[in-house]
């Protein structure tokens, strides 16, 4: 890319951007009072429920971990006991249980919740949006979890990033994909706003539950479905019932995992453990991608072994599923006020990003792969 076309596209911008969207909110701008000793706090006992299965491990697991890692912090004080999906609410109830009340917190993703609002999906991923590191910098230095936190306001809530799977996979197809054609009148499970875009590409949406998944399509109810990656798609062996492995999974290029918390809750907490809190929640966002980064290629290529295909969507199917997602975002911009608000920000960010990768990460990850 020549100098002046990057000036271009992302200086000006940057600086607009850095403006509007409070880049200093990396903590560089102040300096935060140290917290107060814990050992004076009072014990505080919180359940949280998740909108993963055990089954998940590295979800599930990260989950468990946080909370051992808060009561270390704490000394015990402060207890939060997690429980899996099903156990207390479904796994798609998980933010109701916390608005109403039931639960304290929640740990789950927020694009589950597009059906109450399509704001909703910023707060995890949207389709040809961020990757993991791109999402961090928005919502750690960009000014999303601002953002985001005055949106979930409307709902009684505040969240914390916890994590992300990476850029996920195109799911599992009974046939091949070779173009346009061979999506209309398909039945996939698809999650969040990918769905509303394959819809406009004759993709029927299917919403079903994780374990729902592979009987249905055994049982040719459905033909296709996406879930994460090759780790947790490993163990669910839909490889058995559909050989067609689909890279890559534009509607989720870095997905962001979630804790949303009461705010009544959060804010009857001591200073102490809040800080606790987001402390114990980044280390959790830290290490949840790098064990997805660690473990999605050996399961990758242990399916490889077991005959899986991998195949790639062709670009016919790529660029129709890119324009299709940009005029639903400004048919939804158009009409919903909060929606536009964080997508107008989303959507400066994201370009900045993609520009800034485009002079040095992309290039040189591209000539590095091309030689093994």
């Amino acid at each position: 890319m020549q100098r002046r076309n990057f000036l271009k596209q992302a200086g000006a911008g940057a600086t607009a951007a850095a403006a509007s969207l409070g880049l200093a909110a990396c903590g560089r701008a102040e300096e935060k009072p140290a917290a107060p000793a814990v050992h004076a706090e009072p014990s505080i006992k919180w359940r949280m429920t998740s909108s993963f299965p055990k089954s998940m491990d590295i979800l599930w697991g990260n989950g468990e971990r946080f909370c051992r890692h808060l009561r270390e912090l704490t000394g015990g004080r402060f207890d939060i006991r997690v429980f899996p999906a099903g156990e207390i609410v479904p796994g798609l109830q998980a933010l109701d249980a916390v608005q109403q009340g039931t639960v304290e917190m929640a740990h789950t993703c927020s694009y589950y919740y597009v059906g109450k609002d399509r704001t909703f999906g910023f707060g995890t991923t949207m389709p040809f949006g961020m990757n993991a590191r791109q999402m961090n910098a928005w919502l750690y230095c960009g000014g999303g979890q601002a953002l985001l936190d005055e949106f979930y306001a409307g709902y009684g809530v505040l969240s914390f990033p916890v994590g992300s799977t990476g850029a996920q996979m195109g799911g599992w197809w009974r046939k091949p994909v070779r173009g346009l054609s061979d999506l209309k009148g398909v039945k996939m499970r698809i999650a969040g706003l990918g769905g509303a875009v394959m819809e406009q590409l004759g993709v029927i949406p299917q919403q079903l539950a994780g374990g729902d998944i592979y009987p249905a399509l055994e049982k040719g109810t459905i033909d296709a479905a996406e879930l994460v990656g090759p780790y947790d798609d490993e163990k669910t062996g839909l490889f058995q019932v559909a050989r067609h492995y689909y890279t890559p999974g534009w509607w989720e290029p870095g997905p962001a995992i979630h804790f949303f918390v009461g705010r009544r809750a959060w804010d009857a907490l001591p200073g102490a453990y809040q800080e606790a809190f987001r402390v114990a929640a980044a280390q959790t966002n830290l290490l949840t991608c790098a064990e997805y980064d660690h473990g999605n290629p050996l399961a990758m290529a242990r399916l490889l072994q077991q005959g899986v295909k991998l195949e790639r969507y062709p670009e016919e199917i790529l660029s129709a599923a890119f324009e299709a997602s940009q005029s639903l975002y400004a048919d939804e911009a158009a009409k919903n006020p909060a929606f536009a608000k964080v997508y107008g920000a989303w959507e400066r960010y994201r370009k900045n990003q993609h520009t800034w990768f485009s002079v040095i990460e992309t290039p040189l990850d591209r000539f590095v792969q091309g030689r093994g």
